[in-house]
């Protein structure tokens, strides 16, 4: 019997490579765990691990703790995810299944919108907002997103007008005849097989979200409606000494529900990616 060599050597370089792709995550969870003194130690764990960084990161902004940075974030997400699923689905059911005047040239200059950058919006959105009073209320990113605007709100618009256009129409016609309307259509039908490219919305609305930093810093200026990518600068700025253990502690803590997402939803985040890929 042969040995196989082909295989023992494609399995070294994808560990291997593996590894190097892992490193800066094992630097960073051992980071959290060093001193100040210790952070240019060649070793990726520290001696005695310093558990306390977590202790006094998630205390460290003055009269707040990590855990109200939190409810805000959630509370804020919850209610852009929600604005995001309503408004994308019924604009992607309306251009995937009804007729209207002027279909190709609305839809034409919506995709349109996908080729402006943002920083041009940055300035107008600004004082739009300044002169309906909403600078530091949750409102500029959430009423963007009631009209399937915001982040990515193009975008989740195109990858479900993708999916609907997979679905079969038959069905509408059978839904048609038992006396459904066009609203029930959605409700009852497409909105139940949109459930893969539904979470896949949701992911990606809740990462971008969850990672906005310049946004949470134009529109919120109270600490009580800040985020935890405003807090995390808020522990760089607020001491003199910089404990960087503190702050990689937290920074690495920031990271967990965005990553708990990812891995219980990535089932339908997956098949949601194929069919809307395959399908149009």
């Amino acid at each position: 019997m042969t040995f196989k060599w082909k295989p023992l050597i494609r399995h070294f370089f994808m560990i291997s490579f593996s590894l190097v792709m892992v490193y800066p995550v094992l630097w960073w969870i051992g980071a959290s765990l060093k001193t100040n003194g210790e952070l240019a130690s060649p070793n990726i764990f520290p001696s005695v691990p310093q558990w306390s960084n977590f202790v006094k990161g998630w205390n460290s902004v003055p009269g707040h703790s990590f855990t109200d940075f939190y409810l805000n974030t959630f509370a804020l997400e919850a209610a852009v995810i929600a604005a995001t699923l309503v408004s994308s689905t019924l604009v992607a059911f309306g251009f995937g299944r009804l007729n209207f005047p002027l279909k190709n040239l609305w839809f034409s200059l919506f995709m349109l919108t996908l080729m402006m950058p943002g920083q041009v919006l940055i300035i107008p959105q600004y004082a739009l907002f300044h002169q309906l009073g909403w600078v530091n209320t949750y409102w500029p990113f959430i009423v963007p997103h009631m009209l399937a605007g915001g982040a990515g709100g193009t975008f989740f618009v195109f990858l479900l007008i993708q999916f609907v256009r997979g679905i079969p129409k038959e069905l509408d016609e059978s839904a048609k005849i038992d006396g459904c309307s066009w609203f029930g259509i959605y409700f009852r039908i497409v909105m139940p097989l949109m459930v893969p490219a539904i979470v896949t919305v949701m992911i990606f609305c809740f990462l971008w979200n969850w990672d906005d930093f310049l946004g949470h810093l134009l529109y919120l200026n109270s600490v009580d409606k800040y985020t935890v990518s405003l807090a995390l600068r808020m522990i760089n700025d607020s001491q003199s000494a910089q404990e960087w253990g503190q702050l990689l502690a937290m920074s690495l803590v920031s990271i967990v529900p965005a990553t708990l997402i990812f891995m219980f939803l990535q089932k339908y985040f997956v098949e949601g990616i194929a069919t809307t890929g395959i399908k149009g």
